[in-house]
Order: C-alpha cells, then structure tokens, then sequence
C-alpha cells in the first residue's frame, strides 16, 4: 500500500461509529434489522396518499439530552432543537454514538487539539427548514404587497382609479378582474400587487421612517452596547408598525435558522458539541459523499496533517420535495410497492439519516487501547464520468475502481466481496457490467438499497457500514432479493449476489462503489485486519 510517492502510506482504522437509519435509530438497532433482510421502507404520507414506498429514519434526539446537559448549560440542548434541522440533528447523535464505541474516544480528540478534523457532508442539504422559510417568506411578501398596493395605502393607485391625468403608466399589467381562469386570475393579482406595492408613496414614507430607526449606531461598551441597541430597535420598529397597521415585512419574515443549516451545519455543530478544534468543512458530492469524505481523511492522515477525523453524510428525511425531484427526474419507484435493485428496475426509493465515522491512525489509536471496526480501509479511488447527471457511464466508475485498486496495491483478484451502488434503476445492469469489466466471477456482489433505501448522501456510509459490520460479526447479511426475482439481462453478466439468506465470509478483500448525481465516484477496497 503506497502514498504514491514511493513511501508505505500510514494505515488508518474505524475507531467510532454512528448511524440514523430507517427502523435504526442507533448502531445495535441498525445491525439487528441488517440480519432480518427485510425491507426498512413504508408509504410517504407528505403528499396524501400516494404510491411511494421510503426510508424515514426513527429517531430522538431526546435521548442525547442528558448527553448534552453534562457538558453545557441547560439551555444548548433546547438551541439546537429550535435552531438546527433534522440532518444536523441526525449528524450529532450519530456522532455521539460514534465516541461511545471507544470510551476515552471524547478526551483523545480534544486533545489531539488541530490533529483532529471534521468531514461531515449531506447529499441534499436541509431541505424541509429550506421549504418551510421559503414557504413562510412567499406568504409573508403576498400579504406585504396586498397591504401597499391597496387604496388605503396608495395614493399613487387611487390616482390612477380617478382618472387622474397621466395617472395610467405604460406598462400597467392586465387588471385580475379582466382575466379569466381561476389559475391565471390568482397569477395576474400577485403580477397587480407587485407592480402598485412599487409605487406606493405610503411604502417610501414608511421605509423612511425604518430607515432612521435602523441607522441608530452602536456606542459604549460593545457586547452591552449591541444588546441595547437592538432591544431599542425592535421596539420602535413594533410601534412603528402598530402605527402604520402593517404586516410584518417580507425581510423580516426569514428565519435565522436558515443561515444556522446551511450545508456546514452539522459539521460546524460536532465541533462545538465535541470541543474539536481542527479543520472543520462539509464535502459535498451527492451519493458519493461519505466515500469522498473517507478519502479525504485518509490523505489527511497519511500527509501527518490529522491523527483522526470525524467523517460522513447526513440527509434530511424524505420530504415532497425530495420525493418529487426524484420522481419527475424518473428515478423513482411510484407503484407503492418494493422495487428491489437487480430486478425491475421501477426506481429507487427516497431515504433518510446520516452515517458518522471517526477514521484515525491505527498505529497511533492502537497504541493507546483503542479497538477498530471489522474491516481496514487501504484506499479510495474517486473521478467523474464529465458525460451524464443520472446516467452512469463505462468509464467513469471503472476509473473509480482502478484507481482504488492502484492506490491499494492490490489486484482485483484479491476481491471477496463487493458491494453496489445499485439503485433499482436501468443503472444497476450498466453497474454490474462495469464491475465484471475488472472483477472475477467468484466475487459475492451485495446492493442493499431495498432495505434501507436511497438517503443521497449517507447511504454510501450505511452500504459501507453494513459491509464492516459484517466482516466484526462473521458473516454478510442477506438481502430482501430472492433468487428467482434476478433480472435475466443481469443474471448473464454475473450469477454470485447476496440474497434472502446470510452468506459466509468469502477469502479476500471488500470493495464498495459509489455513483453520485453530477456522474461523481468513489470507490472504497478494504481488507480484514486478520
């Protein structure tokens, strides 16, 4: 195994590990339901009744409360349920899970000071806190438009009402009351509200009076000085409405919370939570993103630049817009029944969670006790097909996986077991060929997507954790595929897959592919430590 400089490449372990996953709201829970292959999915209820089948992740994030409260005041804990999303959520208790598969693993990340990182991504960022203020601003902006475009509040509009002369401005859109359909109606009223709020003399002499209240400076002592000055301000501007009578503004209808979850959130809230002083980012590619995280904390190690890193993804739980993207991109399965990947080919099934890993340096970690998961990552390949957004291609993944294998100093045919990306989409028979393109025959191939479903950014880092637990409990968990179901294209290509039965250890080393949205790879080989 080589740096590619000619040198051993520092050998790194798994020292934590966390996940929130649909039926799993924990590690234990997560490794119980792997043994049953059984499908973790269920009807989505966001639209009403429909037919779609997804994975909803089952979690609490009540009981990391008193995990919280020993180590900050009473009130962090209420913060970030009101602040912070469902992914930063996920992320941190999957985190706290992860530090308490080596206890003393806490103590020895804060004391590796900037020696410990932190790499946690998302696949789709916080979709629902996104939905939920873009939905409360576009309300909030309607009202304010109606309020200034009235009569009451315009006298530009009442000019115009009266006849004035040159009252009538040459680009007036059509009045509503002269447009017929309902849906073109309320379209042409939002059209008529903007353009009279814009020109409503009240509104100027309204933002006047804001403007002074807002220009106030800060003076005296800075924190104390700030604080009083904003408790003045928000007291003359509530009076200021109250005098006016108006809604609130469309401005200030926009939930902080926004800026709290952008797509760094959680890693930026691990850091805190774990007093963890090193680089903190959030990579982001799609269902590759915990594979990409797993080499960038694998090339910070081995440069000496980090001890260990927090990596992984978390998505949001499936929401209606999850679910619709993904089925007006026509990836998605919508007959309300199981779309297993190899069979088919429906569709995939939206999911959601997070997955949380702490990679460190195994001498290092060793040395002081610590114990690692099932299996040893060697190396990561990663590339871009440049071809497709959805549709994988040849030379991409291929790519992917060469380079895992070169960078591994390990031959393909050292391969036990692989698992794929396998999406229940036309996808999983080009994926399948890909493979045989560079594996043997007598690789066991696993696609677990039935089970847990699709989470775009951390079901790379279940699919990756099922496999290590697999190689620490003995044996590779069956799926919910059953042999006959096999689709017949694929079935030539390969006939070795992990079915509705629990499969013995093959000899050899395990891979795993990833294919992210954009034509984004990563592709893992590890081996067992024994």
């Amino acid at each position: 195994m080589s740096s590619g400089t000619g040198q051993p490449r520092r050998r790194v372990g798994v020292f934590g590990w966390g996940v929130v996953a649909p039926l799993s709201p924990d590690v234990e829970a997560f490794a119980r339901n792997l043994e049953r292959g059984e499908t973790w999915l269920r009807p989505f209820d966001g639209f009403g009744p429909c037919n779609y089948l997804v994975g909803m992740p089952e979690f609490d994030f009540e009981r990391y409360h008193a995990w919280i409260d020993e180590r900050f005041p009473p009130s962090r804990f209420h913060q970030i349920t009101s602040k912070m999303g469902m992914p930063t959520q996920f992320a941190v208790g999957a985190f706290i899970q992860a530090l308490g598969q080596n206890p003393g693993m806490e103590q020895e990340l804060q004391s590796l000071g900037e020696l410990a990182h932190i790499y946690v991504g998302t696949g789709l960022g916080d979709l629902p806190s996104i939905a939920a203020i873009a939905i409360e601003y576009d309300r909030a902006q309607r009202r304010w438009n109606r309020f200034w475009a009235s009569s009451e509040r315009n006298s530009a509009f009442v000019s115009f009402r009266k006849g004035a002369r040159g009252a009538t401005p040459a680009d007036l859109p059509p009045d509503p009351a002269d447009v017929s359909g309902e849906e073109e109606r309320d379209a042409a009223e939002d059209v008529w509200n903007a353009y009279w709020m814009r020109r409503s003399p009240e509104l100027r002499r309204y933002l006047e009076e804001l403007r002074e209240i807002e220009s106030a400076d800060v003076t005296g002592e800075v924190e104390t000085g700030k604080a009083a000055l904003i408790r003045r301000k928000m007291t003359a501007i509530a009076a200021l409405r109250a005098r006016w009578g108006t809604p609130l503004e469309p401005w200030s209808s926009v939930s902080p919370n926004l800026l709290w979850n952008i797509h760094n959130g959680p890693a930026a809230q691990i850091s805190m939570l774990g007093k963890i002083t090193g680089s903190t980012f959030a990579p982001v590619a799609a269902c590759s993103t915990f594979g990409y995280s797993l080499r960038l904390a694998m090339d910070a190690i081995d440069r000496g630049e980090a001890k260990a890193v927090v990596i992984g993804a978390t998505d949001p739980p499936p929401h209606p817009l999850t679910v619709g993207t993904f089925s007006t991109a026509r990836v998605l399965a919508s007959d309300g029944r199981l779309s297993k990947p190899l069979t088919g080919l429906r569709g995939t099934h939206a999911s959601g969670g997070a997955c949380i890993w702490i990679v460190g340096d195994l001498e290092h970690f060793r040395a002081k006790g610590f114990r690692p998961l099932g299996l040893e990552p060697l190396a990561v390949g990663v590339s871009s097909d440049a071809e497709h957004i959805i549709t994988p291609s040849h030379e991409g993944p291929v790519t992917a996986i060469r380079q895992a294998f070169r960078l591994a100093g390990a031959r393909p045919e050292e391969i036990g077991t692989w698992d794929l990306h396998a999406t229940a989409t036309p996808g999983d028979y080009l994926e399948v060929e890909n493979a045989r393109r560079v594996l043997p025959e007598n690789v066991i191939i696993s696609a677990r997507k039935g089970t847990f479903g699709h989470g775009m950014g951390a079901s790379g880092g279940w699919e990756l954790l099922a496999q290590y637990l697999a190689y620490e409990l003995g044996s590779l968990p069956p799926t919910s595929l059953e042999h006959e179901e096999l689709n017949a294209e694929i079935s030539r290509i390969h006939g070795r897959f992990v079915e509705n039965e629990p499969c013995p250890l093959p000899p050899g080393l395990a891979g795993k592919l990833s294919m992210g949205v954009g034509g984004v790879n990563a592709c893992v080989i590890s081996r067992p430590y024994s």
